[in-house]
């Protein structure tokens, strides 16, 4: 893959073969001190009832949000699971595998 937001939209399943739903977002970190902003992919947001869309919401440039914003996503990603990069094992050809059971995973 070429870039990680090409996840978006990829069907996600767990360890037994059980849908888990479509990757709607990617949440990153910042890694501070180096010369060159770089992130780390630290997990993915999967929703079983949305359609693969990814809402961007608004941060200014030193990655903080308005209320609004926040508002909005607790809305947007209710019902959401929080699947760690730890625990994928593979994606590509639209499908995400990961090594965890959707009953262990965490709502977002």
């Amino acid at each position: 893959m070429a870039n990680v937001t090409e996840l978006i939209g990829q069907s996600v399943w767990d360890a037994n073969g059980v849908w888990v739903g479509h990757v709607v977002d990617i949440r990153v970190v910042r890694n501070r001190g180096e010369l060159q902003q770089a992130s780390t992919v630290y997990g993915l947001m999967v929703s079983a009832r949305r359609g693969p869309v990814l809402l961007r919401l608004t941060r200014d440039r030193h990655g903080r949000q308005s209320w609004l914003s926040r508002t909005l996503g607790r809305v947007v990603y209710a019902g959401c699971t929080f699947v760690p990069w730890a625990n994928v094992q593979d994606y590509g050809d639209g499908e995400v595998h990961i090594s965890a059971l959707r009953q262990q995973l965490n709502r977002a």
